[in-house]
């Protein structure tokens, strides 16, 4: 379980493949405070296990599953990531509760200045749109962010100066993708009323085949 709260923004140091699977080594500093073998670390919203770590850094492992629903599949060496040890009992819960478990992909639409800021417009897959309401939390390449405003599958939230400082989200272009995570407590949301969800829509349905007989 994460925050969203960005610690620290690693480089990728090394790629390469490990008995099948995608190992990659990013260089940091602050998180190795306390990480160790078997930690779960966030890398851009994607919930990974470091399987080493050193002075320099630490590498963690992504199968295909993986690569193919994130953008890990197209990480390349000295790409910046953004970087965020599991949460502890301890911990302060400053983001909202992130599970590292990336929901689909999304792309950069447009950037627009804004006092105090710049505005990001972030287009959903539409699978997404029924978790996302305006004011409430999402998760754009691990960083925990308040949706401003919604229409159709686009989104817009707002970044203030420091988040662009110390994340990587200030350094995306038009077009680029990004990993998204919605809110968990959403998604729980969600799956307890489709019941009634879905019976409201068979309940519509039938009446519109009788108004056509």
């Amino acid at each position: 379980m994460f925050t969203g709260l960005v610690e620290e923004v690693g480089n990728i140091a090394e790629i390469g493949i490990s008995r099948g699977a995608k190992r990659i080594t990013v260089h940091a500093q602050h998180v190795l405070g306390d990480l160790r073998i078997d930690d779960s670390i966030a890398m851009n919203g994607v919930c990974l296990t470091v399987i080493h770590r050193d002075a320099r850094g630490f590498a963690v492992e992504a199968v295909d599953e993986t690569l193919r629903k994130t953008t890990i599949g197209s990480w390349q060496i000295g790409k910046s990531i953004n970087l965020e040890r599991a949460l502890t009992a301890q911990s302060r819960l400053g983001g909202h509760f992130v599970q590292g478990h990336v929901d689909g992909l999304a792309k950069v639409t447009d950037w627009s200045e804004q006092a105090g800021g710049r505005m990001l417009s972030v287009s959903m897959p539409a699978e997404l749109v029924n978790y996302l309401i305006p004011k409430g939390s999402i998760t754009l390449d691990g960083v925990s962010l308040t949706i401003a405003a919604i229409k159709n599958n686009q989104i817009q939230v707002a970044l203030i100066p420091h988040t662009l400082e110390v994340t990587t989200l200030g350094a995306l272009r038009i077009g680029d993708a990004i990993n998204v995570e919605a809110d968990m407590l959403g998604k729980y949301v969600r799956q307890i009323l489709s019941p009634y969800i879905d019976h409201h829509k068979t309940v519509i349905s039938h009446a519109d085949v009788k108004l056509e007989d």
